[in-house]
């Protein structure tokens, strides 16, 4: 863990020089105050989030309580003049979309007191930035992006995208915040649909993998923790074979495959049971999911508007 500790510090302070502002203090929330407090040192960071701080009560480690600004709802109303915040400065919105109105109808009073607006940066899933300049202005910065639930660990797969009136630069700054906690790319917001198939859901596929190759260790007679054991680190081991070598995943099964041996008879059962056909329907099943629940929240927000 903390795998960032000797980025260039230095480097990501003066491009990160504002203020941050982290709304709702989840999972991906707290690994991103955490990560930002390792690489973004001197950024002064703001949480906002409902009921009161115990740092005794799942927080990652590593995370310091004293270098926070905590805010609570409900003094939020009471900041528009406390928390001038400008173009410098981040707000980083990581609450549900069904809570999104909310948010925003609280801190609309601080951002918008006048015309240097911070970058918004929302990994609400299903909203897209166009949706999110009618709520703020249309003169507001926006980025989305989408994690997924590594960020807790620092290995994250963030994938980023700019709305179209969005100078380059911000979405520079968005990139350096979301490295802290992983790895970054940027796309095209058409294409965040299929990344939230692919990599924002993919963890709970490879989660039922590990769960099945250790099922089958323990159906062959080695006991339950050893067969986990094994079978995570593998699932590890041949990821990041992939990742340093970068050698197409398929020469690289070839390179474990003799002729008649063990691995060839048990790819024929899999590819007899349809494994790869099935993990490609779920990412096409969960993109198209995630562009559904893109229309549903946008008609929910309507509403509520």
């Amino acid at each position: 863990m903390f795998k960032y500790l000797n980025r260039g510090i230095i480097f990501v302070n003066k491009i990160l020089s504002g203020k941050i502002v982290v709304i709702g203090f989840g999972n991906i929330g707290k690994a991103l105050v955490r990560g930002l407090q390792l690489t973004a040192q001197d950024v002064e960071i703001f949480v906002c989030d409902r009921g009161e701080l115990n740092p005794n009560e799942g927080y990652p480690e590593g995370l310091d309580f004293n270098k926070l600004n905590y805010l609570n709802y409900e003094s939020i109303p009471n900041l528009k003049n406390d928390l001038f915040l400008t173009e410098k400065d981040t707000i980083i919105f990581c609450v549900k979309p069904q809570n999104f109105m909310e948010a925003v109808d609280r801190w609309k009073p601080v951002f918008l007191n006048n015309q240097d607006f911070p970058l918004i940066i929302s990994i609400l899933a299903g909203t897209p930035t166009e949706l999110i300049h009618k709520y703020f202005s249309e003169d507001c910065p926006v980025v989305r992006c989408m994690p997924n639930i590594a960020a807790t660990i620092d290995y994250s797969a963030s994938v980023l995208c700019a709305s179209k009136k969005t100078p380059k630069h911000y979405l520079n700054r968005a990139k350096i915040i979301f490295d802290a906690v992983g790895k970054t790319w940027i796309a095209q917001e058409e294409q965040l649909d299929a990344v939230t198939g692919l990599s924002g859901s993919g963890p709970a596929y490879i989660y039922m993998v590990i769960e099945a190759m250790a099922d089958g260790g323990v159906k062959m007679g080695l006991p339950r923790q050893l067969s986990i054991e094994l079978a995570t680190q593998t699932v590890l081991g041949a990821a990041k074979l992939v990742q340093d070598t970068r050698i197409h995943p398929a020469v690289l099964r070839d390179q474990v495959t003799t002729p008649g041996g063990t691995t060839i008879s048990a790819i024929h059962e899999l590819e007899k049971f349809g494994l790869r056909p099935m993990l490609i329907s779920a990412v096409v099943t969960a993109s198209e999911r995630s562009a559904e629940l893109a229309k549903i929240v946008e008609e929910k927000i309507k509403d509520q508007k």
